[in-house]
């Protein structure tokens, strides 16, 4: 696959490298020159010094051969415009724009609800973009995921399946402690995967004989229902979310408060999906007394501090330290960190912690905060998973390591077409989680003898670094 992508800031960069380990074909556009040094000389694709929004550029850059246009730059504008001008000579061009401006991407969602007959089939979609990603959206997403999880964990949730990969620690004592990964099932009665393990700062698929010791952490996908249960073998337990204190009313804080506690049907929950359950007790936080009055307004029902929660004696006068959850949503992702590690120190149960980028997840854990979601991440997950077609569903990146969760569905000219799950095993490079057989209305957990046919819908984990072969080999590349 062929990408142009306009920007070189961190989310092109990221872009960059995802797909260029997948072994696919990128030409990156920037008008910095210093930039263009830089990337040069840590990227092994094509850098081209120039203006993004100029045909004759894009052109030079192979646009007529290109699968995917991606515009990152820093001004929404340029991308929009981008698209748009692309889209008016190659309209068979995928075209993904990010957005920063809330009212450009609120907006367009809504003119393409609005009209949808429009925006389908033989007309072309809003300005040209086929997607347009706002990282606000994503990071909020994110949030409020883990949110109704009860914010045990990282995890990852699936379309349209009541399975979860959830990111569980084992500590020392537990039935796991010791124990090899084939042992794990003679545990339970319950069906599960091991999907991925984390040990000694490697994040890898295991196989049957790896032992898991206290310390290491495991990706288990198993069924919702069953993971309370499970979680009590490895000495943990899922954790009730009832009380929340949401620090920082900006438009990600926002977002999150208003899928939260807002009952009411709008076009933010149409986006999200509906909401699973009823917070008892919310509360927000924010020292920016605009801040502060637009969350009051907005959420007449809900109480409304302008203050700093570092304030010494604010969390305990205000009785946030005997909340189930604090989220740190503001735009200082560092503080984010501080600030949710010292109100977790004074009693909070559980904390979320919005961060710039995946390098600052294993600090936060470090320091005991349970959910860093990395904003910029978020956008390039997004982005990823529109890139691979429509037999592409999902993509996740693993914990911010080289490990991918894929959801594709099965196509006609596939490799792996009629042939059982222990005929196409490569040990090490990926492994099938999850299946949903044509006409079926569940994913099941499969085993060596499940048979795949077209059509069918997967779910997978694999190296990135193996992306391509196992796109291909899943009938997944056009």
């Amino acid at each position: 696959m062929k990408v142009v992508i306009v920007g070189a800031g961190f989310t092109g960069i990221q872009l960059a490298k995802r797909l260029i380990n997948g072994k696919n074909d990128v030409v990156l556009i920037d008008n910095d020159e210093e930039t263009v040094r830089h990337v040069s000389n840590r990227l092994d694709c094509d850098v081209v010094n120039a203006d993004g929004n100029n045909l004759v550029t894009l052109e030079e850059a192979g646009i007529d051969k290109a699968d995917a246009l991606i515009c990152v730059t820093s001004s929404d504008e340029v991308n929009m415009i981008t698209c748009s001008l692309v889209d008016a000579v190659y309209p068979d061009l995928l075209k993904i724009a990010r957005v920063r401006n809330y009212a450009y991407y609120i907006n367009s969602a809504s003119a393409v609800e609005k009209h949808a007959g429009t925006f389908t089939g033989k007309h072309r979609p809003l300005y040209g973009i086929d997607y347009m990603v706002h990282p606000d959206v994503e990071a909020a997403q994110a949030i409020v995921n883990a949110v109704e999880r009860g914010a045990i964990t990282d995890s990852i949730q699936f379309e349209d399946s009541d399975y979860e990969l959830v990111r569980i620690s084992v500590e020392r004592g537990s039935v796991f402690d010791g124990a090899r990964i084939c042992d794990i099932r003679n545990f339970t009665d319950k069906k599960l995967v091991i999907a991925y393990v984390e040990s000694n700062g490697e994040t890898f698929l295991p196989n049957g004989e790896t032992i898991i010791h206290d310390g290491a952490c495991i990706g288990i996908l198993m069924n919702r229902a069953d993971l309370t249960e499970f979680l009590g073998l490895c000495g943990s337990q899922l954790k009730v979310v009832k009380k929340i204190a949401l620090v920082g009313a900006g438009r990600i804080g926002t977002i999150v408060a208003e899928k939260l506690i807002k009952p009411k049907r709008n076009l933010l929950s149409k986006l999200f999906g509906a909401r699973k359950k009823e917070v008892q007790d919310f509360v927000i936080i924010d020292s920016n007394e605009t801040n502060a009055k637009n969350a009051s307004e907005k959420f007449k029902d809900v109480k409304v501090f302008k203050a700093d929660v570092t304030e010494e004696g604010f969390v305990q006068e205000e009785g946030i330290d005997k909340f189930d959850l604090v989220i740190c949503a503001t735009s200082n992702h560092e503080m984010n960190i501080v600030m949710a590690a010292y109100i977790e120190s004074l009693g909070v149960k559980n904390s979320i912690a919005l961060v710039s980028n995946g390098q600052f997840i294993d600090v936060a854990r470090k320091i005991g905060i349970e959910v860093a979601v990395p904003l910029r991440d978020s956008v390039v997950d997004s982005i990823i998973s529109h890139l691979y077609g429509k037999t592409v569903t999902g993509i996740h990146t693993v914990n911010g390591s080289e490990l991918e969760i894929l959801e594709v569905t099965i196509s006609q000219e596939a490799e792996v077409n009629g042939k059982a799950l222990k005929e196409i095993a490569e040990s090490g490079k990926f492994l099938v989680l999850l299946v949903k057989k044509v006409g079926s209305e569940e994913f099941l957990i499969p085993d060596g003898n499940t048979v795949l046919k077209t059509k069918d819908k997967v779910v997978l984990i694999t190296n990135s670094d193996d992306n391509q072969h196992v796109m291909e080999k899943f009938g997944t590349i056009e």
